[in-house]
């Protein structure tokens, strides 16, 4: 095996650039790992983001990636490549607890994320840490404590995937699989200074995910999509090529191809621009940082506009929260009938079609949406019950998810991008949001905005190893 490229500094380098160097034969599955493990001993004590970590199983498929290597086949486009999963995807005899003690259990099959991402040579080292129940927006459970951030390990690395957003931006894994319901990928990944797409709803199967291992039904079929994070744009398009399309378990996903596209620059780019949302809560310093992101792509010669859609917003949130709230308590029922009875479901869903549609009709004139990435920068750890101080204004802690109502609600696409820092030394990022199935169109103009330096990209947080 070559030794052109030194095991220090492996586990900065991104998914693709693991696996070229892989492929190349520079480096050697076992060195990667090595690395990568080196890095999780180094950082995971301060930051608790990398829980259930199968190091032994871990190396023996590193072995068997580098024997497969030298025998000349190849497992794969991440062949050898170490990454870690959310702690609510399962993986074949990794612990998966969904953060709760009701759930705790070792899985004896591989969901369809691990599945494929095993089929294309990953070697899954361990999970990463979430809220319990995946419902919340910090990442903290009763089973493995509390994330923090790598950028300041007193404030929260966001929630439900924190572990994820946490492990990525500290390089304790090149990249990772997530959820988002109410901005479980989108909000760790802006807190910590990393990139997250969130697919369109059904893009992902949700086969092996947050599965109750009494075998009760999925309640939440809609909003929820699975999704990629990483610390380049091309490792996101590159995971979501490997984990999306029918598995043949999840009927809800439809064939609908996911195909690579040009770099998209500034120049005709038309943007819809929205610093704040209608009714939910927005740091001014976001708002801010996307009225600057839209200013320099006007001023290489992009169309951008403040525009949203003449849409009931206090209704959409309502009805958000709503269908929310149905999803995840839909099996208990009060004895006076009072519940969300299958007439009221339908009836969300029929109204819930009628602003898809309007909002189909909007992106036929912009080609995203240029937003904030959540109602803050990462904030001091909290305990959930006391408001949120947003510019001076206290906000209850739940209304920070509003930001996401209009895309969750409505199945939209959305891309979180790193875009610098705060005054305190925060990440502090921007979102674009597209039309259903425009993942490639935000991945290309992401690249784009990058490539014309109106966003910065990936920046690396203090090293407190």
């Amino acid at each position: 095996m070559g030794q052109a490229k030194s095991s220090t500094g492996l586990w900065e380098l991104t998914v693709r650039e693991l696996a070229g160097s892989l492929s190349s034969g520079e480096v050697s599955a076992t060195e990667v790992l090595d690395a990568q493990l080196r890095r999780i001993e180094a950082r995971n004590g301060e930051l608790n983001a990398v829980v259930s970590l199968d190091e032994e199983g871990a190396r023996a498929r590193a072995r068997a990636a580098d024997a497969a290597r030298a025998a000349g086949d190849s497992l794969g486009p991440l062949h050898g490549v170490p990454i870690t999963l959310k702690d609510g995807n399962d993986v074949a005899g990794l612990r998966t607890t969904i953060g709760t003690e009701e759930l705790d259990n070792v899985p004896a099959e591989d969901g369809t994320v691990a599945a494929r991402l095993r089929a294309a040579g990953a070697n899954i080292i361990g999970h990463t840490n979430v809220a319990a129940w995946l419902a919340d927006h910090q990442s903290a459970n009763p089973v493995f404590g509390r994330t923090s951030n790598p950028w300041d390990p007193s404030r929260t690395a966001g929630g439900s995937s924190g572990g994820a957003a946490a492990a990525v931006a500290s390089g304790m894994t090149p990249g990772e699989v997530g959820s988002d319901l109410v901005g479980s990928l989108r909000q760790p990944a802006s807190f910590c200074g990393v990139y997250a797409l969130k697919p369109t709803e059904h893009r992902v199967p949700l086969t092996g995910f947050f599965r109750v291992p009494d075998g009760s039904p999925r309640s939440v079929r809609v909003m929820v999509s699975l999704g990629p994070m990483a610390r380049s744009l091309d490792d996101l398009g590159l995971l979501l090529s490997i984990i999306c399309g029918p598995d043949g378990f999840d009927a809800d996903v439809p064939p609908v191809p996911f195909e690579p596209r040009p770099d998209r620059t500034p120049l005709g780019l038309r943007l819809a621009v929205a610093p704040s949302i209608p009714g939910a809560p927005v740091a001014r310093e976001l708002g801010d940082r996307v009225r600057r992101v839209a200013d320099a792509v006007s001023d290489a010669g992009g169309r951008c506009h403040e525009a949203l859609p003449d849409v009931p917003w206090d209704a959409q949130l309502r009805l958000y929260g709503e269908l929310l709230q149905t999803v995840t308590t839909v099996f208990p029922q009060p004895e006076d009938g009072s519940g969300h009875t299958l007439a009221r479901y339908l009836d969300a869903l029929d109204k819930r079609d009628k602003l898809i549609a309007v909002w189909e009709s909007f992106f036929q004139e912009y080609d995203a949406l240029l937003m904030p990435p959540a109602a803050t920068v990462a904030y001091p750890h909290a305990d959930g019950s006391s408001p949120l101080d947003i510019d001076g204004t206290p906000v209850p802690y739940q209304e920070q998810g509003l930001v996401f109502a209009l895309s969750n609600l409505n199945g939209l696409p959305g891309l979180v991008l790193p875009a610098g820092l705060n005054p305190d030394g925060l990440p502090a990022g921007v979102q674009l949001v597209g039309p259903r199935w425009s993942e490639s169109t935000l991945l290309a103009i992401g690249r784009g905005l990058e490539a014309a330096g109106i966003t910065p990209g990936f920046q690396a947080p203090p090293d407190g190893s």
